[in-house]
C-alpha cells in the first residue's frame, strides 16, 4: 500500500472510529464564550473577561474603530470597545480572532501549509463578508449578522486541521500536493462537522463546516453556506464549480448579478474585511 493510501486509510479508520484528535478552540475563546452564554453576565464583566487576554483586547478595540463596525469615532479601551460591540456579537468576533492560533505546527512542512490554508481562509472571510453586505445593502434584510457570517467562513474549512496534523507522520505526502488536495476533498468536510459539534457551535456552522463544497445541500432559505460558497469561489477554492456557485448564488438571491463582485464598493468592504485580520 502507497503511503497516501495508507494515510488515507488511517483517517478514515480514525474518523469511524472517533479517534481522530481533533483540535481544541483556543483557551481565550472558550471562556468568551463562556461568559457570553451567562445570562446574568454585564458588559463590564466580559471586558474583564476579554481584557485578560492584552492580544485580543488590542485585537478587539480594532474592530471597534475599524471599518467593520462603521463607526468613526474611535474608543480606546477595552471597555469602550466591548460596550460598542455588544454581548451578542462579541461571542463570535472573539472567537474568530483566537482561530490564527491553530494554524501553527512545530512542524515547518506542516506549518506552511497551514499558514498558506490560513491565507486563503482569511480570502475567504473576506469574499463572504462583503457579499453579505453587499446583500443587506441591497434589500435591507437583516436575519444574517456580520459577526456569525465571519466566524462560519473562518471555520468552513476547519477540517483539513486534523488531516495536516495527521500527514505530519508521513511527511513523503507533502511533496504530492495532489494527494493532499484530495484527502481534504474527501474527508474535511466529515471531520469540520465533527470538530464544530465538538465545540458545541450552533448548527448553522456544523452545516457550513460539513456541506460548503456541496452545492446539492440547499438550506430552504438563504443561509451562511450560500455566502461561504461565493467567498469561496472568488478565493479560488471553487475554480471547477465556480460559474455553478455564482449562478446558485443569484438563483437564491445572494446576488443579484456577479457584475456585482467587480464593484469598487465590493473591493473596498474586501479590504477593510482583512484588515480586522491584519
Amino acid at each position: 500500500m502507497s503511503t497516501q493510501n495508507a494515510l488515507l486509510t488511517i483517517l478514515v479508520e480514525k474518523i469511524n472510529n472517533d479517534t481522530l484528535v481533533l483540535p481544541t478552540l483556543p483557551a481565550v475563546a472558550l471562556k468568551v464564550r463562556k461568559a457570553a452564554d451567562d445570562p446574568n453576565v454585564n458588559l463590564n464583566a466580559m471586558g474583564d473577561v476579554v481584557g485578560k487576554d492584552p492580544s485580543l483586547s488590542m485585537r478587539m478595540i480594532k474592530i471597534a474603530n475599524s471599518a467593520y463596525l462603521g463607526r468613526t469615532v474611535k474608543v480606546t479601551s477595552i471597555g469602550q470597545a466591548v460596550t460598542r460591540i455588544g454581548l451578542r456579537q462579541i461571542k463570535n468576533i472573539s472567537t474568530a480572532l483566537a482561530m490564527e492560533q491553530l494554524f501553527v505546527s512545530k512542524n515547518d512542512v506542516v506549518g506552511n501549509y497551514m499558514k498558506r490554508e490560513w491565507g486563503t481562509t482569511i480570502n475567504v472571510v473576506a469574499y463572504s463578508m462583503a457579499a453579505l453586505q453587499l446583500y443587506v445593502n441591497r434589500t435591507k434584510k437583516r436575519e444574517l449578522s456580520l459577526d456569525t457570517m465571519t466566524l462560519a467562513a473562518l471555520v468552513h474549512n476547519i477540517g483539513v486541521l486534523p488531516i495536516l496534523t495527521e500527514a505530519e507522520r508521513h511527511e513523503e505526502v507533502f511533496a504530492n500536493p495532489t494527494f493532499l488536495e484530495v484527502a481534504i476533498d474527501k474527508l474535511s468536510g466529515r471531520i469540520g462537522g465533527s470538530i464544530m459539534r465538538a465545540w458545541g457551535f450552533d448548527e448553522e456552522f456544523t452545516i457550513v463546516a460539513e456541506n460548503w463544497r456541496d452545492l446539492s445541500v440547499l438550506p430552504d432559505n438563504l443561509s451562511y453556506v450560500d455566502f461561504v460558497r461565493i467567498g469561496a469561489a472568488l478565493a479560488g477554492k471553487m475554480d471547477s464549480q465556480k460559474d455553478a456557485v455564482l449562478n446558485l448564488a443569484i438563483q437564491r438571491g445572494a446576488l443579484e448579478e456577479v457584475s456585482e463582485l467587480t464593484t469598487d464598493e465590493f473591493k473596498e468592504m474586501c479590504a477593510s474585511a482583512k484588515q480586522v485580520f491584519a
